[in-house]
């Protein structure tokens, strides 16, 4: 029986590209030549740039019952996964029912994880740490934990130490993969050296989904909690209910990311990551974090609720185009800034921010800011404190056109200011802008 949302319609609408997450991706029969296109693919070994567009492909289930894989843990999760991935891509169908974590859950290229909604609720256990009891070098492939640790083998881990040589901090994550006593195993080398001398612990900390070096994926219909109440902080370098390095054509729709105790969605030098129709809420860190060198990312009618900051363009984000979504009671509701270049922001709805509506960060200077930006009609009401910018364009920004915008203060106008432009700012285009409420709807620094 085919479960429900699966007919080849379904998946091939769910996919990144219009092809389905899980499918090998047809050529473009674009080469820039005078070879025919490719108009009846066939299944060849080893091609994986043309193939037939299959009417049904592998489908493992997952669930408390009545399921290919009966579980409700990481484990379970893992081995469809793998199977999944191992065959070349499918469905991971992920039934009703609450699936606790010990560890993360490491996706294939070419899988989709579909869940069910709400029905299909995702958390991890609570964080505890242990100290190490003994030294490893940066060759050992091990650990030894104090006695009374709590952990088991298959765990992830998360590693703190301050580096032996130079006292900066040092953060690894690995997993637990062989045992005797208090000695574990790990799925990798340290390629750090954790001494002693360094006060290193180990905490049971890790992000519920996370995949490195992964493309042509999809993760749908999931919530997914990080019992934040309950957990250490680990910020979105490292983890958040869903954190991917390093990869691209990602889709991620119709998901619930809440109550991380750092990032709800992270994902650093990854490209073309589509993130639609999701709830990002309550999270210590960000809603969703376009991480480092991240490349051409589209963020659209996601709401993003009571986060440090909702959208945060990292660091060298570019080509983006976030829309339409809702960022409501963020700390700062879009933050843009180190080399964020040649992005569009359109549409959005940003209120009730506690500090700033959408901030262009200082950096270190004119050449490492967000120029060439495009911030056209989106509507922001009621940000900030007393005494605040609602768009606060700060440093040495450049080139950035902001226009047809609406900015709402029904509180008071105080000292409140619609639009703040730094003084070593320049050619920052305002145009058609609607301001009402504000001591001054325009400041100009310096």
């Amino acid at each position: 029986m085919t479960p429900p949302g699966l007919s080849r319609r379904g998946f091939l609408a769910s996919s990144v590209s219009a092809a389905a997450a899980g499918a090998t991706l047809s050529a473009k029969n674009t080469y820039g030549d005078d070879r025919p296109p490719v108009t009846n693919p066939r299944a060849t070994s080893f091609d994986q740039r043309v193939e037939p567009n299959w009417d049904e492909r592998l489908t493992v289930s997952v669930g408390p019952k009545d399921a290919d894989i009966v579980g409700t843990s990481h484990k379970a999760v893992q081995a469809a996964v793998d199977y999944v991935g191992n065959l070349g891509g499918g469905t991971v169908l992920l039934q009703p029912g609450k699936y606790v974590f010990r560890g993360a859950v490491h996706l294939h290229s070419h899988v989709r994880l579909l869940g069910i909604g709400d029905d299909t609720f995702i958390t991890k256990i609570p964080s505890h740490s242990s100290k190490l009891a003994a030294d490893s070098d940066w060759y050992d492939q091990e650990l030894t934990f104090a006695p009374g640790h709590g952990f088991q083998v298959g765990d992830s881990i998360c590693l703190r130490a301050k580096n032996a040589h130079y006292g900066n901090p040092e953060v690894l994550k690995r997993r637990l993969i062989a045992r005797s006593g208090d000695r574990f195993k790990l799925d990798e080398p340290l390629k750090e050296n954790f001494w002693e001398l360094g006060t290193p612990t180990v905490h049971a900390l890790f992000p519920l989904l996370t995949g490195e070096e992964i493309e042509d994926i999809a993760i749908q219909k999931l919530t997914l909690d990080g019992d934040r109440a309950n957990n250490e902080n680990l910020d979105g370098n490292y983890a958040g209910c869903i954190f991917l390095q390093d990869c691209r054509d990602i889709a991620i729709r119709n998901v619930t990311a809440q109550n991380y105790n750092g990032d709800g969605i992270s994902w650093q030098i990854c490209h073309d990551v589509v993130v639609e129709d999701c709830r990002s809420t309550n999270h210590a860190g960000l809603g969703l974090h376009p991480g480092s060198g991240s490349q051409r990312p589209l963020i659209r009618r996601n709401t993003l609720s009571g986060n440090h900051i909702g959208i945060f363009f990292c660091w060298g984000v570019k080509y983006g185009l976030a829309e339409e979504n809702l960022c409501d009671g963020n700390r700062y509701g879009i933050s843009i800034g180190h080399r964020d270049t040649d992005n569009l922001v359109r549409r959005n709805r940003v209120i009730n921010s506690g500090e700033v509506g959408l901030i262009f960060r200082p950096e270190r200077g004119p050449s490492f800011c967000a120029h060439r930006n495009v911030i056209e009609q989106n509507t922001f009401v009621n940000n900030g404190g007393d005494a605040a910018a609602t768009i606060d364009v700060q440093g040495g920004t450049e080139s950035v056109t902001i226009r047809g915008n609406t900015l709402e203060e029904t509180r008071s106008p105080a000292q409140r200011v619609g639009i703040r432009l730094g003084e070593l700012t320049k050619d920052i285009q305002l145009t058609q802008n609607t301001v009402s409420g504000f001591a001054n709807d325009v400041v100009r620094m310096g």
